[in-house]
């Protein structure tokens, strides 16, 4: 079949033009970071969230050009995916991981390494990709209701902010599972681990099942799939809560142990427990709301 290209006056779209903006800022980002000169003594917790911030804006960069590509060239409808809700992960998810990597970048990585004039361009970049993908989700949820997919909705919004939470947390279990623990320390981190990698995997089957349509496929109904597994995202996420608290009261002890930045990771880990316990709940709040509505129709 032939090629169809985008008319010239949907190149100065505003959707075209925040799009050409994530690629270019998120590649002059990583471009800039990998540029740096490694410090002579890195430490682990420098190292892990170097990789996890040039993950973020390399997979992101690949994955909003790709989409990019296929805009473009208009073969998203040859695509078995649901392109309204794809495009809407991407652009909410990306805005959030960036979030995070332009928060993290200078805190753990640019801090204890040394400011350079390439470090600190690579932050602001960093923050400028973050507005690029908040603009493209506030594009998208400004279309018309017929464009728009079921992430568009604020369920789908709790959904990806639920993800958000789970990937924020990976590299953060990665770098206390380093340090010395105790036996308490050693069976709350599992505890803890465990919840975080039960809920992502949760979400993930979530996102596959919306993006891929294959929610009539189901042998029970998609809605109460979706508020069983909110409620083990909050009951998982309660415990993990839980357990962040205790670590902010025993924070002098930590920091004796590991004091190597201990304090800003148990305060990192406990804010985003909290927010994605917070979205999880509201999540179920929605999901129920939605049985007893069908349940009384």
């Amino acid at each position: 079949m032939p090629v169809i290209v985008l008319e010239a006056k949907d190149f100065t779209s505003p959707l075209f033009l925040v799009r050409t903006w994530e690629v270019l800022s998120s590649c002059t980002t990583f471009s800039l970071v990998a540029s740096l000169e490694p410090p002579e003594n890195p430490s682990y917790l420098q190292h892990t969230f170097r990789i996890f911030c040039m993950f973020t804006w390399c997979f992101f960069f690949t994955l909003t050009l790709l989409i990019h590509i296929l805009s473009i060239i208009q073969f998203h409808s040859l695509i078995p995916i649901s392109w309204k809700n794809l495009t809407m992960t991407a652009a909410v998810l990306g805005a959030l991981m960036c979030l995070s990597a332009s928060v993290v970048f200078p805190l753990m990585v640019m801090v204890p390494q040394g400011a350079s004039p390439r470090s600190v361009t690579a932050a602001v970049t960093s923050c400028l990709t973050f507005l690029a993908y908040t603009s493209e989700s506030y594009v998208l949820h400004t279309q018309a209701r017929e464009q728009r997919g079921y992430m568009s909705s604020k369920a789908g919004l709790l959904k990806i902010l639920q993800l958000w939470g789970g990937c924020h947390m990976i590299p953060v279990v990665v770098e206390v599972f380093r340090g010395p623990l105790s036996a308490v320390q050693s069976w709350q981190l599992w505890v803890s681990a465990a919840s975080y990698g039960v809920c992502v995997l949760m979400s993930l089957v979530t996102l596959v099942v919306i993006l891929g349509d294959f929610a009539g496929r189901c042998f029970l109904p998609f809605d109460r799939f979706l508020a069983g597994f909110s409620l083990i995202g909050v009951l998982l996420y309660m415990v993990a809560t839980v357990i962040c608290s205790t670590k902010i009261l025993q924070l002098r002890e930590l920091e004796e142990k590991m004091p190597n930045k201990m304090t800003e990771l148990v305060i990192m880990e406990t804010v985003v427990a909290s927010i994605t316990l917070l979205a999880y709940t509201v999540d179920l709040a929605f999901s129920i709301k939605l049985l007893c509505d069908r349940s009384h129709a």
